[in-house]
């Protein structure tokens, strides 16, 4: 006997015991399964949230790739266009244009009158000589149409030769002042207040223009009028590119700027590899020259007659206009574009 109770009595409690709890199980049972159902549902139900969610973030991102490589392509195309214009406005500029490309303030009015008095003085100059009248025509005409244009075609060469030499210089200072952290205008600005000529003057042109109302690449674009060359127009695009859309721009004006050089070294090379033809064609082209001045002073009397008589005058013409179509194809075959 434990506690006083016999065994009859304590395998009764025993038994009511396991009864109230088996019937307590038997009532509880429905609630506990359904507990356990409804952990399961919210357990899918999150499983399947988590999975629409992130279907959704990567449909999104496609999307948005989707979208960036739409935006890219029409800027691309954009571009294109632009450029094929600012090209054909480049390789074919008129009388004004030229002369701002030259770097000379010289209105038209101005060009036309110095050279309507430089034709002018060669005519008068050539019947002061003793020139017919009929050449002197050609002589005027050529003093005072062909020779400024000429002058102002070289002068235009001459100012871009000088801007390409210190313009990949002036691109490692702008890549320098953005990885310092100051902002691209800061870079263009000191450009334009530091740099060498003809390249303050085409970077103050940038500013001056983002003082009107116009933005960054529509000014970049715009120095590709005033500096025909490959290499402005490539500054201008890749600032284009990276405002619409974006990118490490210290890092692309840097590859622009390892380009350039490579593009100025591959240029000085092949003049080196052309010399011997540009010597041999600067020869070929002095000979007649030189070898009449010889004939001329050691024969006056027999060469005096090409310039005193018309047939000697209409030969001289002649020669020169074939030494000048033999000259000018010689330098287009020794002439490489790069």
């Amino acid at each position: 006997m434990i506690f006083g109770l016999s065994p009859i009595a304590l395998a009764v409690m025993a038994l009511a015991g396991l009864s109230i709890g088996g019937v307590m199980y038997a009532l509880m049972l429905p609630s506990l399964q359904a507990e356990k159902d409804r952990k399961r549902r919210v357990s899918k139900v999150k499983s399947v949230k988590t999975d629409s969610v992130s279907k959704r973030a990567e449909v999104d991102r496609a999307q948005e790739g989707q979208k960036r490589r739409k935006q890219i392509t029409e800027s691309l195309n954009d571009l294109e266009e632009r450029n094929k214009a600012r090209e054909k406005n480049a390789t074919k500029p008129n009388l004004k244009t030229q002369i701002q490309q030259a770097g000379l303030k010289l209105d038209i009015r101005m060009f036309y009158i110095y050279s309507a008095v430089f034709g002018g003085g060669a005519a008068i100059a050539a019947l002061i000589f003793g020139v017919p009248a009929i050449y002197s025509i050609g002589i005027a005409f050529a003093a005072g149409f062909g020779l400024p244009r000429w002058i102002i075609s070289y002068l235009r060469k001459r100012r871009v030769k000088s801007f390409l030499a210190e313009f990949p210089n002036s691109i490692d200072i702008i890549v320098r002042a953005i990885k310092s952290g100051l902002p691209l205008n800061d870079g263009l600005r000191l450009i334009a207040t530091e740099a060498r000529e003809p390249v303050q003057t085409e970077f103050r042109r940038i500013i001056e223009a983002q003082q009107l109302g116009m933005s960054v690449p529509e000014a970049c674009l715009r120095m590709y009028q005033t500096m025909p060359c490959s290499e402005a127009n490539f500054f201008a695009i890749v600032i284009q590119i990276q405002s619409q859309a974006g990118g490490n721009l210290s890092e692309a004006l840097g590859n622009l700027s390892g380009v350039l050089r490579a593009r100025a070294q591959m240029k000085a090379k092949v003049a080196a590899m052309s010399m011997e033809a540009k010597a041999s064609a600067a020869i070929i082209a002095a000979l007649p020259p030189i070898v009449t001045l010889l004939v001329h002073l050691s024969s006056p009397d027999y060469i005096k007659l090409l310039f005193i008589t018309d047939t000697g005058l209409l030969i001289l013409g002649v020669s020169a206009i074939w030494m000048s179509i033999g000259v000018f194809i010689m330098r287009q075959m020794i002439n490489f574009d790069i």
